[in-house]
């Protein structure tokens, strides 16, 4: 049976038994295998089969917001480190926001930076992956350092330097590529995370009674289920003390960034909350709608998320 997590053995190299750390927004598959010193940062997602195993090199990092999808192998030799981001010494650094897609092996000493691709099968064994690079299907990268912002087409091998200064840079639409892989694989986490928590499946199944009824808008439309990627987000920014508010623009303020202001939640009460924003958003099915995360004691915007459009 596959493991979550355990410490590393206890080998001639290392007498520690580290194990995993993972941050309490990343959704972990219990089919696949976590062992020894492995970071996970927020919202990193672990997809099934995997193996991420830090019990030879060590210590691994993964970044906020990544994914690791399925039958990803990360290992690392028990000679030679990288520099992570925050200057300390890894096996295996993996940046924020970067796709590690099916099949692929990132083997220490690695390093691959911030809003990478890496993929389907591809390789990254002894070597750096700058940020932003693009990595397609069935790549070999051994031995180099590729500069921030390459695109590696499928199928090549990159195992000197000079054929990693020849690599094209990636263009915008690679990168629109990537950044829908993330946020596919953030609604993907959220919808995992709330599979396992009743009160949030029904949070996002059945509007939220505030008073002992169903609730119902001024317009006397039902109230829209709320998708689990934005419940995932009010629920981190309430946990944070912050509190939410809403803005929403027709279609030709929105054209111009001129937003009219809504309601800001000061209840903490996660359903009341929920229940407020599926209101508002009912009662604005022509307008665009913006969820705001408010720091009350900084009086400081922390986050902006549009989570409506125009039906």
């Amino acid at each position: 049976m596959p493991l979550r997590h355990q410490p590393a053995p206890p080998t001639p190299w290392d007498h520690d038994l580290d194990r995993p750390t993972i941050a309490a927004s990343a959704y972990v598959h219990p089919q696949c295998s976590l062992i020894g010193d492995v970071q996970l940062g927020e919202n990193v997602i672990v997809a099934p089969n995997t193996s991420i195993r830090a019990d030879e090199g060590a210590p691994f990092y993964i970044g906020a917001n990544t994914n690791i999808q399925d039958g990803v192998v990360i290992h690392g030799l028990e000679q030679g480190r990288i520099l992570g981001d925050d200057q300390q010494a890894y096996s295996v650094w993996i940046g924020h926001d970067t796709c590690i897609t099916h099949m692929a092996l990132i083997h220490g000493p690695a390093y691959v930076g911030n809003e990478c691709f890496i993929g389907f099968r591809s390789t990254v064994f002894n070597a750096q992956v700058g940020h932003g690079c693009i990595v397609m299907m069935h790549a070999l990268i051994q031995d180099v350092e590729i500069p921030p912002g390459k695109y590696v087409p499928s199928g090549s091998v990159i195992t000197t330097q000079q054929a990693a200064k020849r690599l094209p840079d990636a263009n915008d639409s690679d990168r629109t590529f990537s950044h829908h892989v993330v946020q596919i694989n953030q609604a993907l986490r959220a919808g995992y995370l709330c599979a396992n928590d009743i009160a949030c499946v029904t949070s996002v199944q059945e509007p939220v009674p505030s008073n002992g009824s169903q609730s119902m808008p001024q317009n006397g439309k039902a109230a829209h289920p709320l998708q689990a990627d934005i419940v995932d987000t009010i629920r981190q920014q309430l946990r944070q003390g912050h509190h939410i508010g809403l803005e929403f623009a027709n279609v030709r303020r929105f054209k111009v960034g001129s937003w009219q202001s809504g309601p800001t939640i000061s209840d903490a009460h996660e359903a009341q909350v929920l229940a407020q924003v599926k209101e508002f958003l009912a009662n604005h099915p022509g307008d665009y709608v913006r969820l705001l995360s408010i720091d009350p004691k900084a009086k400081q915007r922390q986050l902006e998320r549009l989570i409506q459009k125009p039906e």
